[in-house]
């Protein structure tokens, strides 16, 4: 247990917008003990003329008296949340070279606004954690000068479209430079360790507040005239991720089943021709508070991702949210389902998928059902902070050396 320190987390994304929720979570289990700022991204130029009817970027410059000061919002007894008055620079598209001396300008305004907000909260010996920010965190060590420097690896960033062009070249070069870095699965703190040997997996807090089992439920209208069995899926249908030959291969194969799909699609999704699919139903995007309605009206759930260098490693959430409401599941077998195999069914191919569906179902029952439950639940953002603190330790023994 670390206490009494003063930690700042960088994000690519606001308090307000962060969809993942990982750093918001992680500051929440830091603040029980230590003080936390939690800092919004600088504002994107090309955003701030784009967009500048966005509901956050006109609180953004409402707070901030337009840009003139930073503001600091006070979101707990040891939470606070910064409003930088910098703009950033639209600089992705650029050649690498130009791309360094602009976004050393970008780090270096964000800098000056975070400094500001250290000295009006009287904040020392900062612990920072970078979460993804490989851009705008960049420069951050030199120009912060913190106690120690850490980076979040959550996700494999680097064939997503936004940070590939520069990300492949800075993000390796940030994890060779930071103290130490965590990560939330084994395969990405095993990629890190390439960079950087001190590197440490943290896991990954769930959500249980929203995915309590022992909570009464009630199956959605749009569910309750499903004929069951039902296998069901919640999240985003992204060409990235999903792979529709499961989906494909389910509903052929399983025409006695019906394969619910709970989520937003892209464009490239191809929705309509699985649609013709008379047991493949799709229910769009939900709150995230109804999403455990849904899978309580499941049979057996599934994660049915392609398996590329995005999804190979990460750790799989919705598996997590699955198992803490008491679902059998069947997901692709990814590097970061191994720490799940005890608790799920593997599929290597789609056609692996629906025999291992039968399977799960028929060997449901309430002992197994309970050690799922048991296990997610294990899955909290407060052993995540333990796992921090401990590497944090490590660390400085390290430095001592």
């Amino acid at each position: 247990m670390i206490t009494g320190r003063d930690f700042v987390i960088i994000n690519p994304q606001s308090w307000q917008t962060d969809v993942s929720g990982n750093s918001r979570n992680i500051a929440l289990a830091l603040a029980a003990h230590n003080r936390v700022l939690f800092c919004n991204p600088p504002i994107d130029r090309s955003h701030l003329i784009k967009r500048k009817d966005d509901k956050f970027i006109q609180e953004h410059l409402q707070l901030t008296g337009n840009r003139k000061q930073i503001h600091i919002k006070k979101l707990g007894e040891n939470l606070w949340n910064l409003f930088p008055t910098a703009v950033a620079e639209s600089v992705r598209w650029m050649p690498h070279g130009m791309f360094n001396v602009f976004n050393k300008i970008n780090n270096q305004r964000f800098a000056t606004d975070i400094k500001a907000a250290l000295a009006e909260l009287g904040f020392s010996n900062i612990i920072i954690l970078n979460d993804t920010e490989m851009f705008k965190g960049f420069y951050l060590k030199e120009m912060l000068q913190p106690d120690l420097y850490m980076y979040y690896s959550k996700d494999y960033m680097l064939d997503v479209p936004f940070w590939m062009k520069h990300g492949r070249k800075l993000e390796p070069a940030l994890m060779r430079k930071t103290d130490l870095g965590v990560a939330n699965s084994t395969y990405l703190r095993d990629l890190y360790k390439k960079q950087n040997p001190n590197a440490y997996y943290i896991g990954q807090g769930t959500n249980l507040q929203v995915f309590d089992v022992y909570k009464q439920r009630e199956i959605p209208a749009d569910l309750k005239n499903i004929p069951h069995p039902i296998v069901g899926y919640v999240g985003a249908l992204t060409t990235l991720r999903i792979n529709p030959e499961v989906l494909k291969t389910i509903a052929v194969e399983m025409p006695d089943w019906s394969l619910v799909l709970v989520g937003p699609w892209n464009e490239t999704f191809p929705k309509e021709e699985l649609a013709q699919y008379k047991n493949i139903y799709f229910l769009d995007r939900k709150p995230l508070e109804q999403l455990p309605d849904y899978i309580t009206g499941f049979d057996v759930c599934i994660n049915p991702q392609l398996i590329n260098p995005t999804t190979i490693g990460n750790y799989p959430l919705k598996v997590d949210e699955y198992l803490a409401m008491g679902k059998p599941v069947v997901a692709s077998a990814t590097e970061g389902m191994k720490m799940f195999e005890a608790y799920s069914f593997l599929a290597a191919t789609p056609q692996h998928y629906p025999p291992l569906i039968r399977k799960a179902h028929e060997e449901n029952n309430a002992g197994i059902r309970e050690s799922r439950i048991e296990f997610a639940r294990s899955h909290t953002w407060e052993n995540c902070a333990l796992a921090i603190y401990d590497a944090i330790e490590k660390t400085y023994q390290l430095q001592k050396r």
